[in-house]
C-alpha cells in the first residue's frame, strides 16, 4: 500500500500553525494541552499528516490569539506551492534565524550572513559526496609515510 501524501493546504495550514505558535513561545505541549489533544496530534497537525477539523482551528487560532483566516488564507502564494518561502518558515530553527537576523542592524553583516547561509547551502552536496569519498578511502590501506627526503 503506498503512503498517503500530506495535501498541500494541509502542509500550508499546519506550517502556519507551527510559525505562530513558535512566534508565542509555545511549545507544542503547551498547545496541545490547551487544545485537549497529545502533542503527537499537534506534530501531525502541523507536518499536514492529520487535518485540522473546523471546530479544532477555531480553538487553536484562539490560543493563538489569531484568526482562522489568518491560519488559513493566503500569504500571496499559491496552496500547492511546496516551495514557498513562507511556508520555509514552518520548518525547525528557520523562524529563529530569521528573528535573530533581523536584530542585526549593520548592513554588512547582514550581506555577510547571507553569504554564510548561501556558502553553507551551496556545499551540501559537495559535503555528501566527500564524506562518500572519505568512508571509500577508509576501506583502502593507507601508505606509510616515509621520513626523509624525497627525490
Amino acid at each position: 500500500m503506498l503512503a498517503k501524501t500530506p495535501d498541500p493546504l494541509d502542509v500550508m495550514v499546519g506550517a502556519k500553525i507551527r510559525i505562530f505558535r513558535t512566534h508565542r513561545g509555545m511549545s507544542q505541549s503547551d498547545l496541545a494541552g490547551r487544545i485537549g489533544v497529545a502533542f503527537q496530534q499537534v506534530q501531525k497537525y502541523e507536518k499536514g499528516i492529520n487535518r485540522v477539523g473546523a471546530s479544532r482551528l477555531s480553538r487553536i487560532a484562539a490560543v493563538l490569539g489569531v484568526s482562522i483566516g489568518e491560519l488559513f488564507g493566503s500569504s500571496g502564494d499559491k496552496p500547492a506551492d511546496l516551495n514557498s518561502p513562507f511556508r520555509l518558515l514552518g520548518e525547525r530553527d528557520a523562524l529563529r534565524v530569521l528573528t535573530a537576523f533581523s536584530r542585526t542592524t549593520d548592513p554588512r553583516v547582514r550581506r555577510a550572513i547571507a553569504r554564510l547561509v548561501e556558502t553553507v547551502a551551496d556545499l551540501q552536496p559537495a559535503v555528501k559526496a566527500s564524506m562518500a569519498r572519505s568512508s571509500a578511502a577508509k576501506r583502502l590501506p593507507r601508505r606509510r609515510r616515509t621520513s626523509g627526503t624525497q627525490t
